[in-house]
């Protein structure tokens, strides 16, 4: 079963409780072989614009399971991804 998180909310966790999420977009990454969520809680930052999270998932699992990015090269290429759609908006 393929997850199309597309149009859809997501449920994450901030400070202890679970919060609703829209689903802003997803992407694939041919150089990590990773999928892509970026989603929001509607809160907005100390920089005035709204919070973004980006978590990397299994679009073929049963059940979408939400994983950390730490890797540094991973993060910069989706703060290159996030910059690009910045500026085409």
């Amino acid at each position: 079963m393929e997850n199309n998180l597309k149009d859809e909310k997501i449920l994450m966790e901030k400070n202890g409780k679970e919060v609703e999420c829209d689903v802003l977009f997803t992407f694939d990454s041919l150089d990590t072989m990773k999928s892509y969520v970026a989603y929001t809680d509607n809160t907005i930052g100390k920089n005035m614009r709204k919070n973004i999270f980006i978590s990397s998932y299994n679009p073929f699992g049963t059940k979408l399971e939400l994983e950390d990015v730490t890797d540094k090269k991973e993060l910069e290429m989706i703060n290159d991804v996030l910059l690009k759609i910045d500026q085409e908006n």
